[in-house]
């Protein structure tokens, strides 16, 4: 009787350990190819694009931090635009992190490492 107790037992902690999984999101290919070191090119559907360190992707919502993007300014009399790259967290709301809706994400693209993105990055944070 205890041998089958004890089986019964045994079956029970390996269907726990078998079906019941923890919440670990599982690592994608597209997760496993982004550097959290580096920053990437986030396109949304919204045509809106963020660059900045990517965490999470593969999951229903990654993570962007260290994020900019460009404002484009146009001078009323030439008509001349002028591109700038600006850093979040100077808003009034001062968001440290922009949480993003997997479904909203047209693509990611890593910055390039001599890329003018990458030079202006650098530049903003001496």
């Amino acid at each position: 009787m205890a041998k089958t107790a004890i089986v019964a037992a045994l079956l029970a902690l390996l269907a726990v350990f078998l079906f019941v999984q923890p919440a670990i999101p599982a690592r994608t290919p597209a997760a496993a190819a982004i550097d959290p070191n580096k920053f990437y090119a986030v396109l949304l559907n919204n045509n809106a694009v963020y660059f900045g360190k990517l965490q999470g992707l593969g999951s229903p919502f990654p993570v962007l931090t260290e994020v900019y993007y460009v404002q484009s300014n146009v001078n009323q009399e030439t008509k001349a635009v002028s591109n700038m790259l600006v850093k979040r967290g100077k808003e009034w709301h001062g968001p440290d992190r922009m949480v993003i809706n997997e479904k909203s994400i047209v693509f990611v693209e890593p910055v390039g490492p001599d890329s003018k993105v990458d030079q202006l990055i650098k530049e903003s944070k001496r």
